[in-house]
């Protein structure tokens, strides 16, 4: 009888350890859709900004050194402080100077009495010598002498301007308008021509801003020095080194006479009205130059894109289906990002849960639906 048990339970325990691993190896769907958002790819005119690095610089600047030797008596100004142009700012010892001024007046008032003198003379001897009262010998060496007379006249006015000269650059004064920088002497320093930098002074109102432009631009920025409207246009704007927008638009001054033949590119130097004083001479910052290409351009939302080891990608519904596009991206422009290739105007792309997305993977726009209850 045992034996005939034996058979009955070994079926049941078989049954029961299919059903065991059925209940752990349930038969696999497939998943269920992605939900998604989507919107159309749009066509349209693009304005946007090129953006170029820029640095500020003065349209005007020179370094002030001495054209006479002596000590710094006199400083008429504040370190930073804005000057006029022909305002004094060193003062270098004039008493030498004046000293061998005074000296050169002296010398050329002898000179110009030896000169009457010597004109006398050769006057008077002029008449005797008509009347054969004297030696020709005579005459002549009277004349020889009021040519000699004369040039000592003349090597002692160029001696008085000659010194004249050190006097008035012992007093230093602004060639310009501009900011003056910090004094690098001080009261009584010691200094010569050509050794000595006393100071440098900028000009800072209006300022130029310089970028460096490819090569192949060159058309379009010329096109944009001959246009007197785009002065007015607000097209160059200045972007601070802390994100915001400078609030004065600029204009372009001048294109550099050469290409750079290493990188291919040139200077472009635009200039900014600086009356608030709020750009100095140094700083680094970004020229903003709208580009209005006046044709149509594809644009998509730029959190569309997903960025895949240096290269960039959108999704394309079709067929409840999510295909991966590669895109090559232009300009963006606010929340939106310009396509230059790998889309067509009207291509549904996804717009949230991208993150979710592989290629080819069902899709089902909008929120998921609810399954009903039993």
């Amino acid at each position: 009888m045992g034996n005939k048990l034996l058979p009955r339970s070994f079926a049941v325990f078989a049954a029961v350890l299919l059903a065991s691993c059925a209940a752990k190896n349930p038969t696999q769907g497939p998943p269920p859709p992605v939900a998604v958002n989507v919107t159309p790819v749009q066509e349209g005119k693009a304005v946007y900004f090129d953006q170029y690095p820029a640095t500020v610089t003065p349209l005007n600047q020179v370094d002030i050194r001495p054209q006479v030797v002596g000590y710094i008596n006199g400083i008429f100004f504040k370190d930073g402080q804005h000057v006029n142009k022909g305002e004094k700012l060193y003062s270098i010892d004039q008493q030498q100077y004046e000293g061998a001024y005074q000296q050169a007046q002296a010398n050329l008032n002898v000179a110009k009495a030896n000169l009457a003198k010597a004109q006398q003379d050769a006057d008077r001897y002029t008449e005797l010598s008509k009347q054969d009262a004297i030696a020709r010998q005579t005459l002549d060496h009277a004349i020889a002498d009021l040519d000699a007379a004369k040039m000592q006249v003349e090597a002692a006015k160029a001696n008085v301007t000659a010194v004249q000269t050190s006097l008035r650059y012992s007093t230093i004064y602004a060639p310009f308008s501009g900011t003056i920088g910090i004094s690098q002497v001080k009261l009584g320093a010691a200094v010569s021509p050509g050794q000595t930098l006393l100071n440098t002074l900028s000009s800072d109102d209006p300022m130029a801003v310089d970028i460096a432009i490819d090569q192949v631009e060159i058309p379009r920025f010329a096109a944009y020095l001959q246009n007197n409207s785009v002065q007015r246009d607000s097209i160059f704007t200045l972007a601070l080194p802390d994100g915001s927008i400078y609030t004065q638009p600029g204009q372009l001054y001048l294109l550099d006479r050469t290409v750079d033949p290493q990188t291919g590119t040139i200077k472009a130097r635009l200039v900014f009205s600086n009356a608030k004083n709020m750009l100095k001479p140094g700083i680094t910052a970004n020229i903003r130059v709208k580009n209005n290409s006046g044709s149509n351009s594809l644009l998509v939302p730029y959190k569309a894109v997903v960025e895949q080891l240096g290269e960039y990608f959108v999704f394309v519904v079709n067929n409840d289906k999510a295909l991966q596009r590669k895109v090559l991206l232009g300009n963006r422009i606010n929340d939106k990002i310009i396509v230059r290739s790998g889309l067509n105007a009207g291509d549904i792309v996804v717009t949230e849960g991208v993150q979710k997305l592989r290629d080819s993977t069902a899709v089902q726009v909008g929120k998921p639906k609810v399954p009903a209850a039993k």
